[in-house]
């Protein structure tokens, strides 16, 4: 199994990376929490990953740290819950509030997902809830937005351009194209000019999970 990759951050298309370990590039999926935190490309990343097999493809999950990864695991062992939907939650929600949705059996935040009705809700927290009982809130870091890479080496592009990458790895994330496209226009009306392509998610993603 690889359990980890280290190399220099090619491309970034959520929620999609290419990273180049040793001159061989490989394709990862990861969660916008993970996104946040990326370097600027050609800057070396660390991802801790999960490799899942299936008859009809190979697919490497990565996690900007262990504690995002162990929750990945223990979603995934829930019935009815796959890789997919269980990197949709971990984009629209943190960790810390996942966890706290969890123990506080709160199935309004967690409906509010793409993918997850009132039942798979209730069952996140059925079947969760024994698997994270001897987990704190604090044992989960709230994940911020890092400052690595320099802004100088920035790759710059156009509005239009990080607001279909964004419409795109949202409707990747399972939210329908039209919630995507209007999403990300009322994203633009908050953040204004300038924003990238990860403001743009994390600001729509905020603003459907809250809203």
């Amino acid at each position: 199994m690889i359990g980890r990759l280290r190399g220099e951050l090619l491309e970034k298309h959520p929620p999609q990376l290419l990273i180049d370990v040793n001159g061989v590039g490989y394709e990862v999926e990861a969660s916008m929490n993970t996104f946040y935190r990326l370097p600027e490309l050609g800057r070396q990343v660390t991802l801790f990953t999960h490799f899942v097999v299936r008859e009809d493809a190979q697919l490497l999950y990565g996690f900007a740290d262990r504690e995002e990864r162990l929750l990945f695991r223990t979603l995934i062992k829930v019935n009815g819950v796959g890789p997919k939907l269980a990197l949709t939650i971990l984009s629209g929600i943190s960790a810390n509030d996942f966890v706290r949705s969890v123990h506080d059996q709160d199935t309004a935040a967690l409906v509010r997902l793409p993918g997850v009705g009132k039942k798979t809700a209730e069952r996140l927290i059925v079947e969760m809830k024994d698997k994270l009982k001897d987990l704190q809130v604090a044992d989960f870091g709230e994940f911020q937005l890092s400052g690595g890479g320099d802004p100088d080496v920035a790759v710059s592009m156009p509005a239009t351009d990080h607001r279909a990458e964004a419409e795109s790895a949202l409707v990747a994330l399972g939210y329908k194209p039209v919630q995507a496209t209007k999403a990300i226009a009322q994203a633009e009306k908050a953040l204004g000019a300038g924003g990238s392509s990860e403001d743009l998610i994390r600001q729509s993603l905020k603003s459907m999970v809250t809203g």
